[in-house]
């Protein structure tokens, strides 16, 4: 996997958020999100807390807001649920412009809706500041099992090389007569599927095998990238650690 490998959520830069040593970016963004997961829906102040020190390392990271909007899409299914479940049964309902709505599932809405909000826009964040070729270097540093290294190497190496391939099967499908968004092409477009599926399943064993023939062990050769010094550290889980603080606030508030 070549070093100058990006991938299309990477937003090319040299701020101070880029320049972080990948495994705090990874420990931090862990972090934050959990953060986040772990408070109240109800402490509905604290998710506004979260979403400042987002902004603010957005300023920090040079990310621009009409950046991230676009890839929000991603969270699409999730909206999706949230806005479903205040029409779910529930014994305490309110009233909202001619609705019958479930307490419990506005909550419940709530939630999930901010919650995976702001988890999407950490990933996003983390994605948009760190090559695809450092992410297994910061999880060898964190002394991640092999098995998960191998797994992510993997993943990130021939994520781009299948979307492709399936790309190409498709346009030899259309080539040949066939049209993918009809009904009576589902038995095709499943037979293509499982193909992809197969192509998959060989290429990883036989990329497996020639990465073992070269002494791959599971763990990433560190290429000189600069670990990381107690300074940055501190820097980089500064925002983390006030999410951590505006966190176990939340929780005592809701006692």
């Amino acid at each position: 996997m070549g070093a100058g490998h990006a991938h299309p959520l990477y937003r090319e830069d040299d701020s101070p958020v880029h320049r972080l040593p990948v495994e705090v970016k990874i420990v931090a963004a862990a972090v934050g999100v959990l953060a986040v997961v772990a408070t109240p829906r109800e402490q509905m102040w604290a998710f506004g807390l979260y979403s400042v020190v987002l902004l603010a390392v957005w300023q920090i990271a040079r990310i621009p807001l009409r950046w991230i909007a676009p890839r929000m899409l991603i969270e699409a299914p999730f909206v999706v649920l949230a806005v479903l479940l205040p029409f779910g049964e529930g014994d305490e309902r309110v009233r909202w412009a001619g609705l019958s709505l479930s307490v419990a599932g506005l909550y419940a809405a709530w939630g999930i809706l901010i919650k995976g909000t702001l988890g999407v826009l950490t990933s996003l964040t983390l994605a948009a500041t760190t090559r695809t070729a450092e992410l297994p270097l910061g999880l060898t540093r964190l002394r991640a099992p092999a098995l998960v290294t191998t797994v992510v190497v993997l993943m990130l190496r021939y994520m781009d090389l299948l979307a492709a391939e399936a790309n190409r099967m498709r346009v030899a499908r259309i080539s040949r007569g066939d049209d993918p968004r009809t009904l009576r092409q589902i038995g095709a477009t499943a037979r293509g599927v499982g193909g992809l599926f197969l192509r998959t399943y060989e290429r990883g064993e036989r990329v497996h095998l020639a990465m073992a023939s070269r002494g791959f062990t599971g763990a990433m050769p560190d290429l000189g990238a600069p670990a990381a010094t107690a300074r940055g550290w501190l820097l980089g889980l500064t925002p983390s650690l006030g999410a951590v603080t505006v966190c176990l606030t939340a929780l005592a508030v809701a006692g």
